[in-house]
């Protein structure tokens, strides 16, 4: 999977290249609004250092911060040049549901370039729970309201709401 993302990558950047020769003639930056050690974030490094070989700069950013809205407000504000991209995820679908006060626009001031990446999720319990299907798990989450917990990346994100609306 990681090869197919930065081949989807590097094909990108080649169109780009393609299109004005003497791109870059400043800085690229590749915004990721997630925190280190996240997937976005992992993907935004695998895929950052053969451009920043290319371009002799570092191209990756990091920006998180009020639920993963910074990042894309630095780019939504961005000229619309090709210089300022933006590692996304469904978290973008989500602040727009969850906060009417975003200083950005999510379906209108962004255009997709490349889709990097797909996530599955995986669904445990714990051995000594005895819970071994999701309809025991539906049992005991009605049986027990609002005392199992979960964890997730946080509010907002895709394993919280994935996890809120199944138990």
């Amino acid at each position: 999977m990681l090869a197919r993302m930065a081949l989807g990558f590097v094909c990108s950047l080649a169109l780009m290249l393609q299109s004005s020769q003497d791109y870059p003639t400043k800085g690229v930056r590749l915004i990721d609004p997630f925190g280190a050690g996240g997937g976005p974030d992992l993907t935004a490094r695998a895929i950052g250092p053969k451009p920043s070989e290319l371009w002799g700069q570092p191209v990756v950013e990091t920006h998180p911060g009020a639920g993963s809205t910074v990042g894309p407000a630095l780019v939504a504000k961005a000229p619309a040049d090709g210089y300022t991209l933006l590692i996304s995820t469904s978290a973008q679908a989500y602040s727009a549901a969850f906060s009417k006060n975003l200083p950005y626009d999510p379906r209108k001031d962004f255009t997709p370039v490349a889709p990097l990446t797909s996530q599955p999720y995986v669904l445990v319990t714990g051995r000594s729970s005895g819970i071994s299907t999701v309809g025991q798990l539906v049992a005991a989450a009605k049986a027990k309201p609002g005392q199992l917990k979960f964890g997730s990346m946080g509010i907002g994100t895709g394993t919280h709401l994935g996890s809120r609306n199944s138990i």
